[in-house]
């Protein structure tokens, strides 16, 4: 794990994954369909939400850049993925902002909070590998080719 925080000026994707393997297996089904190139990858709540707002190790990063998909796991250490998200539906900044769970939780007490909070998709990670390649391929091709965000949430376009 590199312990340098890297400042990204471009954020398509930001992958909020805790499991070293999860995340791996993320990002190379990611590539496979050149969805890949700007993403961020954190392993905590926190860090999650310091990037988002500009706080903590990301201080001054320019916070009018945000992802066009977050891609959330819901147990994560120091700020459940639960709360994350209650955060981020709860900041002007951020509300609209996509949110897909993507967790091995089949909880439906965690698939129901997830909806009520304002997730805007809930993925159970397959076990196989080839499944769950596909199924990540296939959200990061939809967010960032084929979903239209509101103007105001497009990059460059954010009001401060």
């Amino acid at each position: 794990m590199n312990d340098t925080i890297t400042i990204p000026k471009n954020l398509d994707i930001l992958l909020v994954e805790d499991n070293p393997n999860d995340a791996t297996l993320t990002i190379r089904a990611l590539k496979k369909r050149n969805c890949a190139n700007n993403l961020t990858h954190v392993i905590d709540g926190q860090d999650a939400l310091d990037l988002l707002f500009g706080e903590g190790n990301y201080k001054g990063r320019d916070t009018s850049i945000l992802p066009k998909v977050v891609l959330l796991d819901l147990k994560l250490p120091k700020v459940d993925g639960l709360e994350v998200l209650r955060r981020i539906r709860s900041d002007e900044r951020t509300m609209v902002l996509p949110v897909v769970i993507l967790t091995s939780s089949q909880q439906e007490s965690d698939q129901i909070k997830s909806y009520k909070l304002g997730a805007n998709s809930y993925i159970v990670k397959p076990v196989d590998f080839e499944h769950f390649s596909k199924a990540v391929s296939d959200i990061g091709f939809y967010w960032l080719m084929l979903n239209s965000p509101p103007a105001s949430h497009k990059e460059d376009s954010i009001a401060h």
